[in-house]
């Protein structure tokens, strides 16, 4: 093999984790990666190009060339037996505790997470596809420390895995001289040791797709699944995957990339975290599309209920479901805060419930009872509600229409505090964080950033009427920083430093802004 043709390895493989990266499965990822790779390059720079023509004024639009599939009578392929009913599907990074945890939760659906729950270190990647096996297999065990012992139950949540995103790399395998695709790697890893099994235990493989902006993308990934398929025998349609709608421009092609699916298709979900994220960053440059606290963006305003809905249209118009989006509330010992975060939830799922939802999501196994009995009460033992379809005829001014509302100096000082203690958490191996009863992800992260260049970079005016110049919002990251240390009597860490300085050097001090935090920041985490 020519120097130029070859796999390298920047960290080693544990002899323990072998099994879950053996050579076999290397080569599957790698020939993915060598075929598609040039493919996602194409993408990415189309991605830039879309940028530039919002940048300039040109809003994104339904597409007048796929008018006729948004106007088709076609619908996706059946979908299996296990995934008829997804009351309430659970997510969590690929720990080995939280995936025992979170398949014995009661939960319809288990979603082990690579992307924005999973510090990407070379050692998580490899434990956790050295879990999912196991769990697969039915062998996944752990023992804490304290000597509590955590074993599968007899009905485990039928598991989906989220690779990370198309524009992330795997810098510790390198091919023909590059990183390997990130997406390419989790997928087909996990694909390659796990397909086969799956099927044998009635299931199949599964997958949630994150971060996609349109239906090439989507059409992308279609061509990786037949391919996977075909390289291991395995009848087309059996891989399903349900797409994220948790980007702007996507919403405008929900049905181009159910179309592009169809046979692979499990639904969308409505990944409303990252979704705001897309907004502000997509706008980013526009004064007219400033948004308020991030507390105020509820799921009642014109623009978020225009995309709820016109995402349970489209799926159910396609015979698939529609997934709600994330409760990431969880249980704490003050009863008061947590009947109120109960309540909070409870409203938020009957809503989603009331809108045709089909099942939602939770973030903490405490919530799984509560989110599942409203579906069990409200579909009246009906498995989902897809053939409950109306039209909404919406217009890209719904899907654009900036809410109104605040910002204050307290929201500022919240979109501080999470980017610190999330980018902290991330830095030192963990991320899922647990953040004023929440369970924060990059998501949240990502909003709580573009935030603060946003205001920062149109020197918003505040509730009480200040400008929120450079020299204010230094003073107040300055300040929450030592709120932060003085909370910890005066002690620090390396890694919140390295935070508080990535939040200046950067996201902050750059006139150019930064598309996700997750690639500068992983250039620090791989040292």
């Amino acid at each position: 093999m020519m120097a130029s043709e070859r796999v390298d390895f920047r960290n080693p493989i544990s002899q323990e984790l072998h099994e879950a990266l053996s050579p076999e499965a290397i080569k599957f990822a790698v020939d993915l990666h060598r075929e598609f790779s040039p493919q996602i390059k194409v993408l990415l720079e189309e991605r830039k190009i879309k940028q530039q023509e919002i940048d300039s004024g040109i809003f994104p639009d339904f597409l007048p060339e796929t008018e006729g599939i948004r106007n088709g009578e076609w619908q996706v392929e059946p979908i299996p037996d296990d995934l008829k009913k997804r009351w309430v599907e659970i997510t969590g990074p690929v720990d080995r505790k939280m995936m025992i945890n979170a398949l014995n939760s009661g939960a319809n659906v288990f979603m082990a997470d690579f992307e924005d729950s999973l510090s990407p270190t070379w050692q998580n990647i490899l434990e956790g596809q050295q879990n999912l096996s196991d769990a697969v297999k039915g062998t996944i065990q752990y023992t804490s420390p304290e000597g509590k012992e955590y074993r599968l139950g007899d009905k485990p949540a039928v598991l989906f895995v989220r690779p990370r995103g198309l524009h992330l790399k795997e810098e510790n395998v390198m091919v023909d001289g590059e990183p390997i695709s990130a997406s390419l790697f989790d997928f087909g890893v996990y694909f390659f040791n796990n397909a086969r099994r799956l099927i044998e235990n009635g299931s199949g493989p599964y997958f949630y797709l994150p971060k996609l902006q349109n239906h090439q993308e989507a059409k992308l990934w279609n061509s990786v699944f037949v391919k996977a398929q075909d390289t291991l025998g395995i009848p087309q349609g059996t891989i399903k995957a349900t797409v994220l709608i948790e980007h702007i421009l996507a919403a405008f092609e929900m049905n181009e990339i159910l179309y592009e699916l169809r046979e692979h298709s499990a639904g969308l979900n409505a990944g409303r975290w990252d979704y705001l994220f897309s907004i502000i960053k997509m706008f980013s440059k526009n004064p007219g599309f400033i948004l308020p606290n991030r507390a105020e963006i509820t799921m009642d305003k014109h623009m978020m209920i225009a995309y709820d809905r016109l995402l349970v249209e489209t799926c159910h118009k396609r015979g698939i479901h529609a997934i709600g989006g994330m409760s990431a509330y969880i249980p704490v010992k003050d009863v008061g805060a947590n009947a109120r975060a109960f309540e909070s939830v409870a409203k938020d799922k009957e809503r989603e419930l009331i809108n045709g939802h089909d099942g939602a999501w939770v973030a903490h196994p405490g919530l799984v009872p509560l989110v599942k009995s409203i579906f069990e009460k409200g579909l009246d033992g009906k498995e989902n509600q897809i053939e409950e379809y109306f039209e909404t005829n919406t217009t890209a001014n719904d899907l654009l229409t900036v809410p109104e509302g605040f910002i204050t100096e307290e929201g500022i000082r919240t979109n501080i505090r999470v980017f610190l203690l999330y980018l902290e958490s991330w830095l030192n191996g963990q991320g899922a964080v647990p953040i004023n009863n929440l369970m924060e992800d990059a998501a949240t992260a990502e909003i709580s950033r573009t935030q603060l260049w946003q205001w920062q970079h149109h020197q918003v005016m505040l509730f009480d009427k200040r400008i929120l110049t450079s020299d204010l919002l230094r003073k107040i990251v300055d300040d929450e920083f030592r709120k932060i240390t003085d909370q910890r009597k005066g002690q620090s860490s390396t890694t919140l430093d390295i935070a508080e300085h990535m939040l200046y050097s950067d996201f902050l001090d750059k006139s150019r802004f930064v598309e996700f935090l997750t690639i500068p920041a992983y250039q620090v985490l791989k040292k």
